[in-house]
């Protein structure tokens, strides 16, 4: 009985075999086919468009990138004033100690330090995390922000930066505690 199932499938796959085959044999009729790709093959070739000329745009000079960012508050003009005679210009000849190389906006006050006999230190958090002791005279912030007081809750900074007519100004930020 084995034997006979082993035969019957035997067959059943070679004349399964033998129509697959003979539907793939290139005596079919296809003759409609052959019709009509010769028939897409005699179509005139198509023409593409040249792209549209461009013309060009005005150039436009960017001239506020030394203006206050419109996501600092304001300052009263008068506490930018400079006395007469007084010119403001930064110190580019000190070495820039490590905090100035973060933006005064992304500094945090987290506290204040104190010892007996020494001034008071301020806590600030840089963006990489790291807490840093600063005290008056200390540096911080790209616009040669120089410490001018130091709080349990704040810090007092004066910034240089540009007036947008070639000169400096001086600009009062203040750093606060956070809660």
């Amino acid at each position: 009985m084995k034997a006979l199932s082993v035969i019957f499938l035997k067959v059943a796959l070679v004349s399964s075999l033998g129509l697959f085959m003979a539907g793939c044999s290139s005596d079919g009729n296809m003759a409609d086919l052959r019709a009509k790709m010769d028939e897409v093959k005699a179509r005139p070739r198509g023409r593409i468009e040249p792209p549209p000329e461009f013309t060009p745009i005005a150039t436009v000079s960017y001239s506020t990138h030394q203006l206050r960012s419109p996501f600092t508050p304001p300052v009263d003009q008068e506490e930018l004033d400079v006395p007469e005679g007084r010119q403001v210009e930064p110190d580019r000849t000190r070495p820039k100690e490590y905090l100035e190389r973060f933006t005064l906006d992304s500094l945090q006050m987290v506290g204040s330090i104190t010892k007996p006999g020494e001034p008071l230190f301020a806590l600030v958090k840089d963006p990489t995390g790291a807490v840093n002791r600063v005290k008056v005279g200390n540096y911080m912030g790209k616009n040669f922000g120089r410490i001018v007081d130091v709080t349990d809750l704040s810090v007092s900074v004066v910034e240089i930066v540009p007036d947008g007519q070639d000169g400096w100004v001086e600009r009062p930020r203040t750093i606060k505690v956070i809660e």
